[in-house]
């Protein structure tokens, strides 16, 4: 079954707070669901499907729902890290198109900067092996980088510029914690984190989040909001296996991607422009290539020089600043992605990054860790 036009995004919503130690997560996840369906013009009894990732307090989509007061025929909290609201997109027009509810939401909070993230992947298989020796996530994904150097000769100069376009577009972005413009030296000269990446290769860490209504055709067309299609969308799974397939050059969006484009029509060449999830600078260049933008281990030369960059590149991309600058509630800054992909395809970006004529887009994210597992989902939007 094809989702290819059977869902459209009437609502997307981001909360503005980068910073809330006075406010519980599921208080921002109501505020989040508020600003979404205001912004469809639409209310919580209208709604009945609802979407959630790990995020969402005591047992997930079960404790919202009673929180937010919802009558619901169709629930789904599958979880993917970073990927997981990109996935819900495409979850919940499945579920429409499948006639299993009509007006889904989904939503997004945390707080890990007023209440930092204790928890881990405890339970992991592997972490009774690599546990006790401290692996991070910046270990992770600067091995992806270093490996990446070594087979294809990317430079650190190259990955830098995939930071400097960020702030280019945060600079505009009143809500942004990174709002200053930095320079390729900048971000060579801040301090090393997990070599070869430096703090500014690091996406921040925000509290805050977002919320997304998708809703079925005949109730688009009837509400007074741009007709933002799901085109296509794609979901896939990587992992080492133990050690056998261990690849730190290919993410799953190289399989996520191509089945988003193949259901959608289109290709690469078509897109107006690109929500990337960006929680290291290699991650955003990973996932270029594996999207089909430019050939494996041509990521360093495609960003370079600024061709990111709203109004002079050959590909804009997260024109809000993205996680690198903007923010990155819960660790996971997938749902922003879709939230920045709407409003370009809305034409409600803000002048300055706006993109004439934007009317296909994609959205890709990672969850996990890339280097080891970690899932990716990718959709296409048009504005029709």
């Amino acid at each position: 079954m094809t989702i290819r036009n059977k869902a459209y995004i009437a609502g997307a919503w981001e909360h503005p707070t980068r910073l809330a130690p006075d406010k519980t997560t599921p208080q921002l996840h109501a505020e989040c669901a508020a600003g979404a369906l205001a912004d469809a013009g639409l209310s919580l009894a209208d709604v009945d499907g609802y979407f959630c990732a790990g995020d969402a307090p005591g047992f997930g989509g079960m404790s919202m729902i009673d929180y937010l007061g919802l009558k619901v025929r169709h629930t789904d909290s599958t979880e993917t890290g970073g990927s997981s609201y990109i996935l819900h997109v495409s979850h919940a027009a499945q579920a429409i198109a499948a006639g299993q509810c009509s007006v889904a939401l989904i939503t997004l909070a945390g707080r890990p900067r007023s209440e930092p993230f204790r928890g881990g992947r405890f339970n992991a298989p592997e972490a009774a092996f690599e546990g006790w020796v401290g692996s991070t996530t910046h270990n992770s994904y600067g091995m992806c980088a270093a490996r990446h150097m070594h087979e294809y000769g990317t430079t650190s100069e190259q990955l830098a510029w995939i930071k400097v376009a960020a702030s280019h577009h945060a600079q505009h972005n009143e809500h942004a914690m990174l709002r200053d413009v930095v320079t390729v030296e900048d971000v060579l000269a801040s301090p090393m984190i997990s070599d070869p990446l430096h703090r500014l290769d690091c996406c921040v860490v925000s509290d805050g989040g977002g919320a997304l209504i998708v809703v079925a055709p005949e109730i688009a067309r009837s509400l007074k909001r741009p007709l933002i299609a799901v085109r296509g969308a794609g979901e896939a799974v990587k992992g080492p296996r133990g050690g056998v397939r261990l690849d730190l050059t290919t993410s799953a969006a190289a399989v996520s991607g191509p089945a988003a484009f193949a259901e959608a029509g289109v290709t690469p060449a078509d897109m107006k422009y690109a929500s990337i999830y960006d929680s290291f600078t290699i991650t955003v260049l990973i996932q270029l290539e594996d999207l089909g933008f430019c050939a494996k281990g041509e990521g360093g030369r495609f960003v370079a020089d600024g061709n990111l960059i709203s109004g002079s590149g050959k590909l804009p991309f997260n024109t809000d600043g993205g996680g690198l600058c903007n923010n990155h509630p819960t660790n996971r800054g997938g749902i922003t992605k879709v939230i920045e992909a709407v409003r370009q395809l809305r034409g409600e970006a803000h002048p300055a990054v706006q993109v004439p004529n934007c009317d296909l887009a994609v959205a890709t994210g990672i969850g996990g860790s890339l280097g080891q597992r970690h899932g990716a989902a990718t959709l296409i939007l048009e504005r029709q």
